[in-house]
């Protein structure tokens, strides 16, 4: 909320209320990237690049460093591990490989502000960690599934519009809640959270 606040009303750096227009469109080779199959080509590269990388990371002994924290911080800590380094460091790789999808979207449709990432969009991504599971990598794409499919399985109920969004959100809540209930580690998880 302390972030929101301060990009809303740095006038200065993100124009706070009216935003950042006129973000130019990618252009390779002299051609630019105008319509929606472009940009369904040039994510598809981008992940064609990146999660080759993200999969060698993760086997890598950064990797089991990270696993080794996860499972048992002090345990790790107490066969030399700095923790806030290794910490450090993911913080720092995650932004940089999540900064990919966010530039991509930033020029998809040429404005941005304050507004477009609430806390509603956190807790979206959020739920869909916790639903899928974390620690492998099916998890998160099991989650991203059915965070997205749920509600257009929705529009088939026929639900009236003013109340559909309501439902969607108590569906969502009970699913959490029955999830962390009988299955803490989530739909496709590894490990089970004690």
């Amino acid at each position: 909320m302390i972030v929101y606040a301060a990009m809303y009303n740095w006038v200065g750096l993100t124009n706070g209320p009216y935003g950042l227009a006129g973000i130019p469109r990618p252009e390779f080779f002299g051609v630019a990237l105008r319509t929606p199959w472009h940009y369904v080509l040039l994510a598809a590269g981008m992940n064609l690049l990146a999660l080759p990388l993200l999969f060698r990371l993760y086997q890598s002994p950064f990797g089991l460093l990270l696993k080794s924290l996860r499972e048992d911080e002090a345990a790790a800590e107490s066969l030399g591990i700095d923790a806030r380094a290794v910490f450090l460091q993911a913080f720092v790789l995650s932004a940089a490989f999540a900064a990919l999808p966010g530039a991509l979207y930033a020029s998809y449709v040429t404005y941005i502000d304050p507004t477009l990432f609430t806390l509603n969009e956190s807790i979206f991504l959020v739920a869909i960690l916790l639903l899928g599971g974390a620690g492998n990598r099916i998890g998160p794409l099991v989650g991203a599934a059915v965070m997205v499919f749920l509600p257009e399985a929705l529009r088939f109920v026929g639900l009236p519009d003013a109340i559909a969004h309501n439902v969607r959100e108590v569906i969502y809540g009970l699913l959490l809640v029955l999830l962390m209930y009988f299955r803490p580690q989530g739909i496709a998880g590894e490990f089970r959270m004690t």
